[in-house]
């Protein structure tokens, strides 16, 4: 395990009996309040010095309540450094407003407008959505990139469309582990990582594994690949805690990712499991 305190850029916290969530429906491990306290029990031994909250998907026309509730948790709780919300960014300019209110948030740090159940492929490329993204250097938020494997050209695009804008890539992409297939999301990743203002969370993946079966062996040919395009200064670590619980226990994660980088510096392990998170999300303030 890291001999230091962990940042994890990746944590959704939430009470069902404060926002309502339609996609939690008939999965138990989702239910009741996951929040700081229930963190505390998951993470074991892991020391978690900081974290960044991320929107969780709330029903619609929640989000700027989301947004809120989550800034009143942050104040509650000094190691939430970070809130990451959702905007509706396909409405191009006319979200200006709701950006204004968010950025207002001291905690705010970027958005997330998620895309993986989008049936249109290149939903991110439409104009207006795209003229959305570019809103977002004005407010000095970043953009979390949140696809299917088989949206990720188009990820590519929306992010060569908009170089003023910081990207991080949530779960590797969403490769098909299940399946076993490799391409073309190897040539997808390796376009989005030759973008310098692109970074990438090691997060998500045992999710799109067999959820009852998968083994290391599974993850390791993608894992490896992500870190030979990215390298060591543009991963974060990330639990995507609670979704993770489907698959996994929260220190089991820690767990592989420690195995998988023993043989790196002590620089490079800091970097992933602390300091990339805290300069790519300005957690430092």
């Amino acid at each position: 395990m890291p001999d230091f305190p962990i940042v994890d850029a990746h944590v959704h916290l939430y009470d069902p009996g404060v926002m309502r969530y339609a996609w939690m429906a008939g999965k138990p491990v989702f239910e009741g309040p996951h929040l700081m306290a229930e963190l505390d029990a998951a993470r074991g031994d892991i020391e978690v010095a900081a974290l960044v909250w991320i929107e969780v998907d709330a029903d619609p026309g929640q989000y700027l309540q989301e947004a809120s509730y989550a800034a009143g948790l942050g104040e509650r709780e000094p190691r939430i450094k970070g809130i990451v919300a959702h905007a509706p960014l396909e409405r191009g300019a006319a979200v200006t407003p709701d950006l204004e209110k968010l950025a207002a948030h001291d905690l705010c740090r970027g958005i997330r407008r998620l895309l993986q159940d989008e049936a249109d492929a290149e939903f991110c490329l439409r104009p207006d959505f795209v003229e959305g993204v570019q809103l977002l250097p004005r407010f000095d938020l970043s953009f979390d990139i949140c696809v299917r494997h088989h949206q990720l050209a188009a990820a590519v695009e929306l992010v060569r469309r908009c170089p003023e804008v910081r990207f991080v890539l949530d779960h590797i992409g969403k490769p098909a582990i299940r399946a076993g297939l490799l391409d073309p999301w190897r040539n997808h990743i390796k376009e989005l990582a030759e973008l310098p203002n692109v970074s990438c969370k090691l997060s998500g993946v045992i999710t799109e594994a067999d959820h009852h079966n998968w083994t290391r062996d599974h993850l390791r040919p993608y894992l490896d690949y992500v870190i030979s395009c990215f390298g060591f200064d543009r991963l974060l670590y990330a639990s995507d805690w609670p979704v993770s619980d489907q698959t996994h226990r929260y220190p089991d994660w820690v767990t592989i990712l420690d195995d998988l980088t023993a043989s790196c510096s002590e620089g490079e392990r800091r970097k992933l499991f602390r300091g990339n998170a805290l300069t790519f999300y300005r957690l430092d303030g």
